[in-house]
């Protein structure tokens, strides 16, 4: 592959409100030992990063950086002098949880989002990785690069393939986020678990991702009844059921606990869904044993009652994003076709944008937050 001396790439010079990103041409960025080089085809845009960039969300970024996160779809441009089984021109995807190599459980990142907080990440992030995938190339740490099968993925139905649009690729990002949670707490098949809420780009994912795995029935709890009866559609009649959020804490254990004995719960609430009743109420519908996934940034404290706790011998646990091993797997799980991306898994890319159209981008993502809604950058 005949490789550019310079590229086109949004620029970053600091969290500012509003983002005072401008397109520049900048030098292709220098591969070195442990990167490789990756030709952008898609990112995601998300209203978050619009916050995120604006100060709004609170996150601390590296000045004069390359935005976007670390959720891409691509091609080896240029391997490592290290790298041994990504050629050139191998579709990748690339994925945004930043580990030290030498600190993994220390100093951790996530790729465009926030540089870790502590020192140590901080600095590590400015010195190495503070270039996201808003540009047409991007400098990736081997580790978080994962080989994909375009003959599979891409191809054409009647050939073996599974007729995706590279777009649609990039819902598997969303579904890997939600597998670390529901790996995290050994999620086994047969077993009932409640995704509350479950109307969010991540909270909704955790519905497929959970049937994918083999959830005997995933009841879906949220505020947006459309966008609830639109999930459980998706699947055969009694799949999934749905349970509104109504803010009568006894209603809604009471709906909860009606199918059956509740086994596990993953909660990826966003900051807004603070002060909601949901999280009490899915804490009581668990049966005996247990175990829930907390996931979300709501910013109180946890609303259970030690004693709930202690008599019914619960496990919670606390997930940061995913392992790497996780990303191995969701991407085996997609060309296997046992978790589907696309339309057939009520997902969407309702719009396409350039270099150029960021503002475009974001005007879309505000208007289309809800599970499944994908606005893709195109480079």
């Amino acid at each position: 592959m005949s490789l550019p001396t310079h590229m086109r790439a949004l620029h970053l010079p600091t969290i500012s409100s509003p983002p005072n990103i401008t397109l520049q041409t900048v030098p292709l960025p220098t591969v070195v030992a442990g990167s490789i080089l990756i030709r952008v085809l898609a990112t995601h845009i998300t209203h978050k990063s619009h916050k995120t960039y604006s100060g709004i969300t609170g996150f601390t970024l590296p000045d004069n950086a390359i935005p976007g996160g670390g959720y891409a779809i691509g091609r080896v441009a240029q391997p490592g002098p290290d790298t041994t089984s990504l050629p050139v021109g191998k579709l990748v995807m690339v994925q945004p949880f930043l580990r030290a190599r030498d600190n993994p459980d220390g100093v951790q990142a996530v790729w465009g989002t926030f540089d870790g907080g502590i020192p140590p990440a901080r600095e590590w992030i400015a010195r190495n990785w503070k270039n996201g995938a808003m540009a047409e190339y991007m400098l990736a740490p081997l580790e978080n690069v994962e080989p994909l099968d375009e003959e599979r993925l891409l191809g054409p139905r009647e050939k073996g393939g599974l007729g995706y649009a590279i777009e649609d690729l990039l819902q598997i990002m969303v579904q890997l986020v939600a597998y670390g949670g529901l790996k995290g707490i050994g999620l086994q098949a047969g077993e009932r678990i409640i995704v509350a809420p479950a109307t969010g780009q991540y909270s909704g994912a955790a519905v497929e991702v959970a049937i994918a795995m083999g959830a005997g029935q995933v009841i879906a709890m949220g505020r947006n009844g459309e966008v609830l009866k639109r999930i459980q559609g998706s699947y055969p009649k009694g799949k999934v059921q749905i349970v509104p959020m109504t803010g009568d804490e006894e209603g809604e254990t009471q709906k909860l606990m009606s199918w059956g004995p509740v086994d596990a719960y993953i909660d990826i609430s966003p900051a807004a869904a603070t002060g909601g009743t949901h999280v009490s109420s899915c804490f009581k519908a668990l049966r005996n044993y247990g175990r829930a996934s907390l996931m979300g940034t709501i910013t109180e404290g946890l609303a259970v009652p030690y004693a709930t706790v202690v008599w019914k011998s619960l496990t919670i646990k606390g997930q940061y994003m995913y392992d790497r091993i996780d990303a191995q797997q969701i991407v085996k799980m997609v060309e296997s076709g046992v978790l589907r991306v696309g339309p057939e898994s009520g997902a969407e890319v309702v719009g396409k944008f350039k270099l150029d159209e960021l503002d475009k981008g974001w005007e879309a993502a505000a208007k289309n937050t809800d599970y499944g809604k994908i606005i893709a950058l195109t480079p």
